[in-house]
């Protein structure tokens, strides 16, 4: 994947970092040979947390395409997304990841995937909204610092 010089310069994926991050409680949880449904209750609130999440990452994605502005970070912005979700949260497909996860570590039992999230949302914190932050200011300026004191990062 090739940055373009006027994008917030993140080479990779995000979603990698949930990933790998739930990957890596996944196997700690199944080297002690427990990683599975654990029963109605988890495979019930699970699933809400995996419907929640998708729900959010969708309408945060389908708002930037409505947009006509790129939802890859390693791409320009061409427009600052205040509408739709955006008006609640300035990351909500960062944050739909997160419950995701949540209900991924919920459905399938493992209490160490849900220690490590906060380990996925500090590095999706420092290594990807900070760049973007930082690309968001220099490109947009007074409005995005006005979107900024408006609506918080997460929720």
């Amino acid at each position: 994947m090739q940055v373009h010089p006027d994008s917030a310069k993140i080479g990779f994926p995000p979603p990698l970092i949930y990933l790998g991050i739930l990957l890596l409680g996944f196997a700690w949880t199944g080297l002690t040979g427990r990683l599975g449904p654990a029963g109605t209750l988890s495979i019930w609130t699970g699933g809400a947390f995996l419907l929640m999440g998708a729900g959010v990452i969708i309408a945060g994605s389908e708002r930037f395409r409505s947009m006509g502005t790129e939802v890859k970070p390693w791409l320009p912005a061409t427009h600052l997304v205040t509408t739709g979700i955006y008006r609640f949260t300035r990351n909500p497909m960062y944050l739909g990841m997160a419950i995701l996860y949540t209900g991924l570590a919920i459905f399938l039992d493992s209490f160490t995937a849900l220690l490590l999230l906060p380990v996925a949302i500090l590095l999706v914190r420092t290594q990807v909204i900070a760049r973007e932050e930082r690309y968001l200011l220099g490109r947009f300026g007074a409005d995005y610092v006005a979107y900024k004191k408006s609506v918080p990062r997460w929720f």
